[in-house]
């Protein structure tokens, strides 16, 4: 801090970078804060770090000197409606008259209609499917009316992006959207049929989880001691919590006494003109989402010195510890909350900065659930700790893993037969012998 200055100034570390925060009012008299970037990665000099500093301390001095770092700009605000046209959506949401409706004009105007109803993260998964979607009709069928839309021309796409090298998978989401979008212009009268209903898939791959062995997590888990991101993989391994889960953790889901931990709430994130956007999800997707789990010693530790910390930092930094995320449990020293695409992108760093084996950071929910059963524990126990929303995710993520309770089947039938067939060989051989 520096107190011959009429604002105060601190650096901070974010997503390995160098920012300098500065502390100001601005002519309303209402307290502002500002980041400003130095353009250095944490592991840079001391003298550099310093260098540059100050000349983002002297161009800010400038700029209040003079007036405009605190300026009162005045500006309109219109609060965004769930129907207002997005953006990123292409051509008109307006619906024609006639029968003028192009159709990848209807998929977006269907879309549009029905984002209400969708939950965020299948809306921004159904933005980017429906853009591969009209690329493809507009260069392969340009003028394409809704109702000239055939089975034949869906199965062509479909079959098209098979053979580029996209997977079943990924050809039953285009799927999905597609079908869903023409059954809505059957039930608004705009088509007799639904042609979607007449196409033949490809066959789905079965998913195969990449996961770390027990020795492999230990290693893991030593290797982040002491990192920013400890605590959140330390959450990932033993609850094999989703990353929007832990990032939404608040302190309130947190009961000590009784010692549970209750996932309810997600943060998310997108990127607009390259900047990353949080969302914070209240309500979780599906009810099986929503967990209340033991707390686990070690996390329990874990939690405490975290929350020991931020009392510690809130009471130094005073007014320059960030409280726009007060009450979430992931956040750094400075209070700035630790966003998913920091930890997609830290924990891939430390992957191969210290040479261990490739996984990404939803890996370690695949590795929780593998350990799980390695240990005995049952499909559906591990459903229910995981949050699927049905046994059939759980089986079809993890039954090729699930060779241990083979195992113990043919221990058992041979346990529960060996006697048997042991005393008719018996019988048998002491009648050849006359025994």
């Amino acid at each position: 801090m520096k107190a011959s200055m009429p604002f105060k100034y601190i650096l901070s570390e974010k997503n390995d970078k160098m920012y300098v925060i500065f502390d100001f009012k601005d002519d309303n008299g209402k307290r502002k804060r500002k980041w400003v970037g130095t353009g250095l990665m944490t592991s840079c000099s001391k003298k550099a770090l310093n260098s540059r500093v100050s000349e983002i301390v002297a161009e800010f001095y400038e700029d209040y000197c003079s007036g405009k770092a605190t300026a009162v700009v005045e500006k309109e605000v219109k609060k965004p409606s769930l129907l207002e046209r997005d953006p990123r959506i292409p051509g008109s949401t307006e619906l024609p008259s006639g029968s003028s409706f192009r159709f990848t004009d209807f998929l977006f105007y269907w879309l549009d209609s029905v984002k209400a109803s969708i939950a965020y993260t299948s809306y921004e998964g159904y933005i980017r499917n429906l853009r591969i979607v009209k690329n493809y009709f507009d260069e392969n069928y340009p003028d394409l009316l809704l109702e000239e839309l055939t089975a034949l021309q869906i199965q062509k796409f479909y079959n098209d992006m098979y053979s580029e090298g996209k997977t079943g998978n990924t050809v039953k989401h285009y799927h999905a959207n597609i079908h869903k979008a023409l059954k809505y212009a059957v039930k608004m009268d705009m088509l007799m049929g639904n042609p979607a209903d007449k196409v033949d898939l490809p066959k789905l791959e079965k998913y195969r989880a990449n996961f770390y062995s027990k020795e492999e997590i230990n290693h893991l888990l030593k290797v982040f001691e002491g990192d920013r991101l400890e605590l959140v993989v330390n959450i990932a391994a033993y609850y094999g919590l989703r990353r929007s889960e832990i990032i939404g953790l608040k302190w309130d889901a947190i009961d000590f006494d009784k010692g549970t931990l209750t996932v309810c709430r997600k943060i998310t994130s997108i990127f607009e003109d390259g900047h990353e956007q949080l969302r914070i999800d209240e309500n979780l997707k599906t009810e099986a989402s929503v967990r209340t789990l033991p707390l686990i010693p070690h996390i329990e530790k874990m939690l405490k010195k975290r929350m020991m910390l931020e009392m510690q930092y809130s009471q130094i930094l005073k007014s320059d510890f960030d409280r726009t995320f007060d009450g979430f449990v992931c956040r750094d020293n400075t209070g700035a909350i630790i966003t998913p695409e920091y930890v997609t992108r830290h924990f891939k760093m430390i992957i191969k900065k210290f040479n261990l084996r490739p996984l990404r950071f939803h890996d370690l929910r695949h590795s929780c659930a593998s350990l799980l059963l390695a240990s005995g524990v049952s499909m559906k126990a591990i459903q229910d700790w995981l949050g699927h929303s049905t046994f059939n995710v759980t089986a079809n993520f993890y039954s090729h893993l699930d060779y241990q309770s083979r195992v113990s089947s043919a221990e058992v039938i041979a346990n529960a037969l060996g006697d048997e067939a042991e005393t008719e060989e018996n019988e048998s051989t002491n009648e050849k012998t006359g025994s």
